[in-house]
């Protein structure tokens, strides 16, 4: 059984920003991140619960997937009819993201 991937507007934006960074200052490998992203998403679509858990009091079953290359979470809900993509967060901030506003799926 597979999930369609959806992706929340924030993740998006987080996304095309992470990706426009990537290519303007990895010369030596410029689509690695959107690689490693497309093969996250494939994981996600076909094995919803490949992530790790991530305790978040206000949005139940979050996970997230390393992107192991380029050092990026993704940050996930399997719900019954999608995975809904909440974020997409480099693992070296520190501190996770703001996942709050986004509990009402």
């Amino acid at each position: 059984m597979s999930l369609p991937v959806v992706v929340s507007v924030e993740a998006e934006a987080q996304i095309e920003a992470i990706d426009s960074w990537w290519r303007e200052n990895r010369p030596s490998s410029p689509g690695l991140f959107a690689e490693e992203l497309a093969e996250a998403f494939s994981m996600i679509e076909f094995a919803p619960e490949a992530g790790r858990r991530y305790a978040h009091s206000e949005v139940k079953g979050v996970r997230r997937l390393l992107l192991r290359s380029t050092r990026h979470h993704v940050y996930y809900v399997a719900t019954g009819d999608a995975a809904v993509i909440l974020a997409v967060w480099g693992s070296i901030k520190g501190a996770g993201p703001d996942l709050t506003r986004l509990g009402n799926l």
